[in-house]
């Protein structure tokens, strides 16, 4: 089944999953609009019937091949995407998370051109949102407070 992502009547909700593996985050490269080819934590759509922890288990695990320990919620954020003519072409309702590498090596899936773990300082040299860039720099900074 084939859902129309371009123009809703509705918000999707998506979960997204900073992982964290020492000093390093795990970051995909997306392979669908909205941002094709830009860097970005794992993640996608949630599922009928599946709750939201089990959409970021599920679509960590399909997207990149990792298993994560318990997610603990970072935040919620709203990405809104107009058309030229100030008509919403996408809008996503993201549920983000925070965890850290349990198991699994690196290997895309079909949502990622590319996938690869990076230090905080390398982050700045990627072509990355400014709401992405908070996120895990928010996630960065939980877990040295632990």
């Amino acid at each position: 089944m084939s859902i129309i992502r371009e123009y809703p009547e509705r918000p999707f909700v998506g979960v997204g999953v900073v992982v964290l593996r020492g000093d390093e985050v795990l970051l995909v490269q997306r392979v669908k609009a909205p941002y094709k080819g830009q860097w970005s934590i794992p993640g996608g759509k949630q599922r009928l019937g599946e709750t939201v922890m089990q959409a970021v288990h599920r679509e960590l695990l399909e997207e990149t091949g990792v298993k994560i320990e318990q997610p603990t919620l970072l935040d919620v954020v709203d990405v809104i995407v107009p058309d030229d003519n100030g008509n919403i072409q996408y809008h996503y309702t993201l549920v983000d998370y925070k965890a850290e590498w349990l198991s699994g090596e690196c290997c895309s899936g079909d949502d990622a051109d590319d996938i690869k773990w990076v230090t905080f300082d390398e982050l700045s040299s990627l072509k990355l949102l400014e709401i992405t860039k908070e996120i895990i720099s928010k996630a960065f900074s939980n877990s040295t407070m632990k």
